[in-house]
């Protein structure tokens, strides 16, 4: 890796010369912390895009990256759209102002806090029915395949309306659909047509014959939008609602099982005498160990501006907001890199802010508490059935995870 003194440096930061990320493991890179805590919080990078090394500002301090995360109106997503690894054109995430209002209105009623409150038994009873198939492999399992991923596809699933038996070729295409790298790029294109195919057919028919589903209210309310926004937006729920759902719940458990916290060897052990923690531990988690890989998505600036930290921007500059970086500035969160479940306040900024903060995130982060209390409380003895540095981390994705996680209990 490049120094920071040296000049620009490859983003994501664990990019390799090939310009494929191949994060290690679920913990951030240490220039996040360095840089957060740093006078200018500013770091220049380079990042690969269509065979291209595009010149960006990795913006890290925590006032300064809310700024950017808040201001549409100086920092568009739309604009910066050549410099998306992810091509997310016609979704929310590649909107801005009153296009993202209107697109973003269709569904947020349904993932408000209070809606999602309304979703906690069925919720509850999902993680259970997967939770008996975990148990029925007899004492060991692939976490990811056997819990995870299935619990959070079937939420997100149930709640758009998609038929059961189709669910299985969603991983497929999903995996495809959320890769970085150049050589997965026409992967991602044909896993996008795929799928955009398969739900259009699904929000033709809910509009001869509807029902009482997700996919009914936005083939009703969506139907005056370009057929690329009808289709990629229940396209982006369901691959943004199981991947970072299940990827946080496995990623969460390898860590409680592998780290040390508050005298016990491992933080699973404290969770079992103190399971009020499991919230705090959550919020805790999200703030560390964040599944999104490799920050925020990039924005152009619209018009010279002066950040909260004093930092100018050019207009035409393009940036790239770190919640990593920002949830570990100690000018906001106290011993940054110590995990601390009884953190309060915990402002993290891990589902962003402001007009884009993550549409999922209270069905999210109620998933993945329901799974972990779950878990604690119905197979206490679960523990990796490798060791930590066995396990293998996605290479080349949008969203951090482990490939599989080996159980036992």
């Amino acid at each position: 890796m490049v120094a920071v003194e040296d000049g620009p440096v490859r983003h994501p930061l664990n990019v390799d010369a090939d310009g494929i990320d191949r994060t290690p493991g679920p913990d951030k890179h240490p220039y996040y912390a360095h840089l957060a805590a740093s006078d200018s919080g500013i770091l220049p990078v380079v990042r690969q895009v269509g065979g291209e090394w595009l010149p960006a500002l990795l913006i890290c301090r925590y006032d300064d990256v809310r700024e950017v995360l808040r201001r549409q109106d100086l920092f568009s997503r739309a604009a910066a759209a050549h410099a998306d690894q992810v091509d997310v054109s016609g979704t929310m995430l590649g909107m801005d102002g009153a296009e993202h209002a209107a697109v973003r209105g269709t569904v947020k009623d349904s993932f408000t806090k209070p809606a999602v409150s309304g979703l906690s038994d069925t919720v509850c009873a999902a993680a259970e029915a997967q939770l008996a198939v975990l148990a029925a492999r007899g004492g060991s399992a692939d976490l990811v395949g056997d819990f995870a991923v299935p619990f959070a596809l079937n939420v997100i699933s149930d709640l758009l309306g998609l038929p059961e038996p189709d669910r299985a070729q969603f991983r497929r295409w999903g995996d495809m659909f959320m890769g970085t790298a150049d050589l997965t790029r026409a992967e991602a294109a044909r896993s996008a047509e795929e799928m955009g195919g398969y739900l259009w057919q699904q929000l033709d028919g809910r509009r001869g014959c509807p029902r009482d589903d997700l996919m009914t209210r936005i083939a009703t309310a969506a139907a005056e939008q370009p057929v690329d926004v009808q289709v990629k937006l229940p396209l982006s729920l369901l691959v943004g609602g199981w991947e970072t759902t299940a990827s946080s719940i496995s990623t969460f458990v390898y860590l409680l099982r592998s780290r040390p916290y508050a005298g016990h060897d491992h933080a699973w052990d404290y969770l079992l005498e103190h399971p009020e923690q499991v919230d705090g531990a959550v919020t805790e988690l999200e703030r560390l160990h964040s599944t999104s890989n490799g920050d925020e998505m990039p924005r152009r600036v619209m018009a010279d501006v002066t950040l909260p930290s004093g930092a100018r921007l050019a207009e035409g500059d393009i940036v790239i907001p770190s919640h990593d970086a920002a949830n570990r500035d100690p000018r906001v969160f106290a011993d940054p890199e110590r995990m601390d479940f009884g953190r309060d306040p915990n402002p993290h900024l891990s589902f962003g802010y402001g007009p884009h903060y993550c549409v999922g995130a209270h069905l999210g982060a109620l998933e993945v508490r329901v799974a972990l209390t779950l878990l604690l409380r119905e197979l206490p003895a679960l523990r990796l059935a490798v060791a930590p540095n066995e396990v293998r981390w996605k290479q080349g994705h949008a969203i951090l995870g482990p490939v599989e996680l080996p159980v036992k209990w």
